[in-house]
């Protein structure tokens, strides 16, 4: 039977290709990021799938002003299992994409897939069209060969994953009973080059955006004004080094084992050089450590925000743009001995559990009692010019999918 699957998703790599094409060719922008959502994508996804043979899918679509449509897609096809009381498998990737960033550091058409020397270029085709269309190649195969599941597996490709599951995942836990109590996920949304990280657990994410007011004047005469920016900045730096200092705790399973606390984005403040800002709004990207809480972080947040205020003569308002706690899924657990087993399997080692710094719809699933793996076998081109995708790992993906959704997990 194994032989089977294998030839089967073997002699599907053209095919692999041409999903990935269509996906590509359909850019899945959030609102946020200046795009429509995922309506388009999600409706060619659905018609191919159709096509294949699959039936039954279902939508359920987020309601989004903002998007083509006004809603954003989240889309389920089913295995039917012959244990329809047993707990579903969940396999879940998502259709939405970041921007391309600079178009002049891609060598091709980011929206046009190119096939080179066993690699897929293109915005999305790892991130996560790989994990995908490893998915629905994986479930492709068993329902060719009339392999039935012992429990149902259900494949959903969730919308918003980028800019916060606000509309994907997280709106689907509020807003419907689709995740039953014993039901287990695989996300194939992270992973290494060898294929040998099963990620089980994930850092807190707190991310805040910080308003500071001053008072504008000429460059010349700063003793007239209050440099909002330059308060920002030290605040900025304050924080960098007094958090870091403050929750110092390292933990091996994560790569960097420690929390970071890292300004990013700025948005503009004056057009000319020669005035001082009244206003200066910069953003931090936390992820921390879960044995800390991200209410203890902004306690400390607010201590350091007193020192600038006084310091500076300015007013710092902060809110918060993301907070997220995740659970962990215990590596004892039934997805992830039978995960380990099959990636021994087709790719001869044995993988081992590990924390990740980014965050995937995996801490929205443990937190609602699920214990959830994020797998997946790629070289990290996630966000990247000019990303790209191994042909031979959607491929290999994909087997291991096929082999985890027929085994019944107690």
């Amino acid at each position: 039977m194994e032989k089977l699957i294998f030839d089967f998703i073997e002699s599907r790599r053209s095919l692999a290709v041409e999903l990935e094409a269509g996906l590509t060719k359909r850019p899945a922008l959030s609102p946020d990021s200046g795009g429509e959502g995922e309506w388009d994508k999600a409706e060619f996804l659905q018609d191919w799938l159709t096509a294949q043979g699959f039936t039954g899918l279902e939508r359920f679509d987020a309601p989004d002003a903002r998007a083509k449509h006004g809603a954003r897609p989240n889309l389920i096809a089913t295995l039917e299992g012959s244990q329809p009381d047993a707990p579903r498998l969940w396999v879940i990737s998502h259709l939405d994409v970041v921007p391309p960033g600079d178009a002049g550091l891609w060598h091709t058409d980011p929206w046009t897939l190119v096939e080179q020397d066993g690699k897929i270029f293109g915005r999305g085709v790892e991130d996560n069209q790989q994990g995908l269309t490893a998915s629905a190649l994986a479930a492709l195969a068993l329902l060719r060969l009339g392999l039935k599941p012992h429990r149902t597996v259900k494949l959903l490709f969730a919308a918003d994953e980028e800019c916060g599951s606000v509309y994907g995942i997280d709106w689907l836990l509020k807003n419907t009973t689709l995740f039953l109590p014993g039901d287990e996920a695989l996300i194939p949304d992270s992973g290494a080059s060898d294929g040998l990280e099963i990620e089980v657990a994930e850092k807190n994410m707190l991310w805040l955006r910080v308003r500071t007011q001053g008072k504008q004047a000429h460059a010349s005469m700063p003793e007239l004004g209050i440099n909002a920016h330059l308060a920002a900045a030290d605040f900025a730096v304050a924080l960098h080094e007094g958090l870091v200092q403050t929750f110092n705790a390292h933990n091996p399973m994560f790569t960097p084992p420690h929390s970071t606390f890292e300004p990013t984005k700025r948005d503009p403040n004056v057009t000319n050089v020669n005035t001082i800002p009244a206003e200066d709004v910069f953003y931090m990207d936390m992820r921390i450590l879960p044995c800390y809480k991200n209410d203890e972080v902004l306690a400390e947040v607010e201590k350091i925000k007193a020192q600038i205020e006084k310091k500076h003569g300015v007013t710092i308002e902060i809110s918060t743009a993301q907070s997220h706690e995740s659970k962990e899924t215990p590596a004892a657990a039934p997805i992830v001995q039978a995960l380990s087993r099959h990636i021994a399997a087709v790719y001869g080692s044995q993988p081992h559990p590990v924390g990740i710094g980014g965050g995937t719809v995996g801490a929205f699933l443990r937190n609602a009692g699920m214990d959830a793996v994020v797998w997946s076998r790629l070289d990290d081109m996630a966000h990247q010019p000019n990303e790209y995708a191994l042909i031979d790992n959607i491929l290999g993906d994909a087997k291991i999918m096929a082999l985890l959704m027929l085994e019944a997990i107690q």
